[in-house]
């Protein structure tokens, strides 16, 4: 084989030639570095304060908004229509609207008769509650006991859960339905769930949709559920009550949520488009009017409703959030290190995230011990988000996949004590577990470390290791392998 010679990458003519191909590369470097690299960073350094900013704003906005909420603003009781809904005996079960509950699941074994259990037993008259469900012998054990429950089943999965939901609304029996109840298979509502949700629809017209507060039964299993406990307690506490106070809509959360069968319809019903039903439903109602309520202490207002929708709930929230996150903390801020040329200000890289990663940690006090964790793992998780993002602005060929999370956290657990299994490669067995993206970014970073270890003044390096620890502990899928303490 011929060996590489200097001439390959520059003529000897070339000013600073040198016939040492990594000295080649080097001045390559230096080349493209001035005219080509460092501006180029330095635009991205700026795109990315910007959307600190924007993150910012809309972080103090929502936290104002709710300390408002929480100080002045009355009980959802208090400022809608509402009447507590009692057994009338001179009217009978007929002051009782018909009220439809759909249990969609896929693969969740272990905790769907925790779902069918608690909507058999909602405190409502059983003649005006229809219940639809996938499992055939448990239908048939509640059906024993006097519950109008409808073992319902699809010949195909076309649609996924979208395509469930539409189809369960199409049977003539779920026609006398005026309202439409959604559980997922692993969500347990109290007894009086509908006693305290449902007037708020039959004395409020313009509502479509009453959205209950989820709560979590396993957060302390592992650090990787109390990390999603205190990411959703953020959306819930904050996100979705300042959404509804102040505008009337906020993301359906595909659970939990009373929908009134009206504005379903007029919204142009459930859609197989998207894997994110939930929430393409949400906004093609509000955008048609209707009013979302979320359990909370709440007021309705209705100014600049389409502009909340598509600016902070969309462009800030779902694309701009994630992204920002990712690119900067991830990507521009170590790429910052290996060009010292490209500065990145203080308050753009310390400052700003300070403020915005402690008004996040309002919706979770107890763990805010977990707080610096839990920015680690948000940018880990961020990357995912930044590709799933993508992937859907893109349209790219992923776009429309439907991967089911198994319940309770434990798949890989599960599926160890599973005796019946066939027994797996060792190359398999790491290939579900090894992430290279995950450990990629790692390697990357833990470079970035070192580099401003040695040449760096700002003390990046504190934050890089430590994020290098969490993206090689999510490479080596160990997330869910860490029990947190209280």
């Amino acid at each position: 084989m011929a060996e590489v010679s200097g001439k390959s990458f520059l003529p000897e003519s070339f000013p600073g030639y040198t016939a040492d191909v990594a000295g080649q590369i080097g001045l390559l470097w230096e080349l493209i570095k001035a005219p080509l690299i460092v501006p180029f960073l330095r635009l991205c350094v700026y795109i990315c304060l910007a959307m600190s900013i924007m993150v910012f704003m809309e972080r103090l906005y929502m936290g104002v908004v709710i300390i408002l909420v929480k100080l002045f603003w009355k009980k959802p009781e208090k400022r809608y229509k509402w009447e507590a809904m009692t057994d009338d005996l001179e009217l009978g079960n007929e002051a009782f609207p018909m009220v439809l509950v759909q249990i969609p699941m896929f693969n969740e074994k272990e905790v769907y008769k925790i779902s069918i259990g608690a909507a058999c037993n909602l405190s409502w008259p059983a003649d005006r509650l229809v219940i639809q469900d996938m499992v055939e012998r448990e239908c048939l054990r509640w059906a024993s006991k006097g519950i109008n429950i409808r073992y319902q089943i699809r010949e195909s999965r076309g649609g996924y859960k979208a395509g469930a939901l539409k189809e369960g609304l199409k049977h003539d029996y779920v026609k006398p339905c005026e309202y439409v109840v959604i559980f997922d298979a692993d969500f347990q509502p109290e007894p009086d769930f509908l006693r305290r949700a449902v007037p708020f629809l039959i004395h409020n017209s313009d509502i479509a949709l009453v959205q209950a507060r989820w709560r979590f039964v396993n957060s302390n299993e592992c650090l990787l559920t109390r990390m999603q406990e205190m990411s959703l307690d953020y959306h819930f506490t904050v996100e979705q009550e300042v959404g509804s106070a102040t505008h009337a809509f906020f993301g359906f959360n595909g659970t939990g949520g009373i929908w009134r069968i009206a504005a379903i319809n007029e919204a142009g019903g459930w859609k197989d488009r998207t894997t994110v039903e939930d929430m393409d439903l949400a906004v093609r109602a509000g955008l048609k009017g209707w009013k979302f309520l979320y359990l909370g202490d709440l007021q309705k207002v209705s100014l600049y409703k389409k502009f909340y929708v598509i600016y902070s709930f969309f462009f800030v929230r779902k694309i701009i959030a994630h992204m920002f996150t990712f690119v900067f903390y991830c990507v521009v801020l170590p790429l910052t290190i290996l060009v010292p040329e490209v500065d990145v200000p203080k308050w753009g890289a310390i400052y700003l995230p300070c403020i915005i990663t402690m008004l996040n940690s309002v919706g979770t006090p107890r763990s805010f011990h977990l707080l610096f964790y839990w920015v680690l793992f948000e940018n880990v998780m961020s990357f995912h988000r930044t590709k799933a993002t993508l992937i859907g602005i893109l349209e790219a060929k992923r776009v429309n996949e439907w991967v089911v999370t198994e319940k309770l956290g434990d798949t890989l657990k599960n599926k160890s004590n599973n005796k019946s299994a066939p027994r797996r490669s060792l190359s398999k067995l790491l290939g579900d577990r090894i992430q290279l993206h995950e450990l990629g970014f790692a390697v990357f970073l833990f470079i970035s470390g070192c580099y401003d270890f040695l040449y760096g003044k700002n003390y990046y390096f504190v934050y890089l290791f430590l994020q290098v620890i969490t993206f090689t502990i999510a490479g080596f899928g160990y997330v869910g392998t860490i029990v947190p303490s209280s």
